[in-house]
């Protein structure tokens, strides 16, 4: 694994980096130190990433008996990036064991020079729309739970059929990404319900959407965006067809090329802004901090993310059992959830840093409802006791 890791880092230039403080920005530079260094996996991962440690790298590697696991800080790449790392370190240590492995999707060639496109910030190629969308801003409901002690996280995985998931969906005239969005806005529905309160807030999901698909770009620095579906239980009581329905037509409303470009060029206006340039660093972190805290966490009640379908060459099939994917350590007393599919294995994946597991039971609760067997693995003692 070490060997392969050495390998194949050497492909992704924008990976093998580190981070630097300068007076009015943090930037990336090329790491030359040696690692990162594969190690035994822990149990509590996804832990705090100090910017000075491990050589200064900002990603880890880990293996326990035949799961390989690569955690990468954020301001690397997003998900995709991510993928085409792990994959192609995953290539080269079943050719360094003697499997003949191909290059595609997202295992990339590593006897070939990046392409260029691979290193540039996306953003700023179409961040070219006449108007800047507001921001949506009400405060949304927020999971209160029991902060587990720092460095736990806590983690449940769901695995299903794809193709059960996708007969369950189609009754609701769903897709299967629509179908888990509902689940998990009804279970935080009933999680609000189940509890006391002076008065009933709207329950928000964030979601990353994949900017590739509506525009061109090789790159595998991040290029996402975020949509927010959302219920408002103020407005009456909600069935769960009305809550796909729901989000059925917010997705169709939302996700396309024109709204995509002019969230876009919202993100890309602070950066561009001269008064924020010239601001000083320290400054600058004060805002986001306080910003984060006091509004942007505020404004969705869990996160999910959808890798979709991942798919590998015909010749790595065989060494292959399942993806998982994890959302890094929630700032807040919340669950975040990832999904990604594999040939016929679905994994949903559940994260969080509290003692509660509410949301997630209701959420799987549903599932099982509607006639969708699911297999539950955790590293909550408590969880595996029962």
């Amino acid at each position: 694994m070490q060997q392969a890791a050495d390998i194949a880092l050497t492909r992704f230039p924008t990976y093998k980096t580190a981070i630097r403080k300068g007076l009015f920005w943090r930037y990336l530079e090329p790491n030359n130190r040696p690692g990162p260094f594969v190690k035994e996996d822990i149990r509590n991962f996804c832990m705090p990433m100090p910017f000075k440690a491990g050589n200064r790298y900002l990603l880890r590697l880990y293996y326990h008996d035949c799961r390989i696991s690569l955690e990468a800080h954020h301001c690397l790449g997003d998900g995709t990036g991510g993928m085409c790392v792990l994959q192609t370190i995953t290539a080269v240590y079943l050719r360094l064991l003697g499997h003949s492995i191909s290059n595609g999707y997202f295992v990339l060639d590593i006897n070939k020079a990046p392409d260029p496109e691979e290193l540039e910030d996306a953003y700023m190629r179409y961040a070219n729309a006449k108007v800047c969308p507001a921001r949506p801003g009400e405060k949304t409901y927020r999971v209160r739970g029991t902060r587990e002690p720092f460095y736990t996280f806590n983690v449940i995985d769901g695995i299903l059929s794809v193709q059960e998931v996708k007969k369950v969906a189609d009754t609701y005239h769903a897709t299967i990404t629509e179908y888990l969005n509902a689940v998990l806005l009804y279970a935080l529905l009933q999680k609000q319900l189940s509890e006391w309160h002076l008065k009933l807030r709207p329950v928000k999901i964030a979601m990353p959407v994949n900017l590739r698909r509506f525009f061109p770009s090789k790159t595998l620095r991040n290029f996402i965006t975020m949509v927010y579906p959302a219920i408002d239980p103020r407005l009456g009581e909600y069935t769960f067809e009305e809550i796909v329905n729901q989000v059925h037509n917010y997705m169709r409303y939302y996700i396309n090329g024109k709204f995509l470009k002019g969230d876009i060029t919202t993100n890309a206006s602070t950066q561009r802004n001269p008064f924020i340039r010239v601001v000083p660093l320290f400054i600058k972190d004060f805002v986001v901090r306080q910003f984060y805290t006091r509004v942007q966490d505020k404004n969705s009640s869990a996160g999910l993310t959808n890798m979709g379908a991942l798919k590998v060459p015909e010749d790595m099939k065989p060494y292959i059992d399942r993806f998982d994917i994890y959302m890094g350590q929630p700032f807040s007393s919340r669950t975040n959830c990832a999904i990604v599919s594999f040939e016929d294995v679905l994994t949903i994946n559940f994260a969080s840093s509290i003692m509660e597991t509410d949301v997630e039971r209701f959420f799987f609760r549903k599932l099982v409802k509607d006639g969708i067997h699911v297999t539950i693995e955790s590293n909550r003692e408590s969880l595996q006791e029962s």
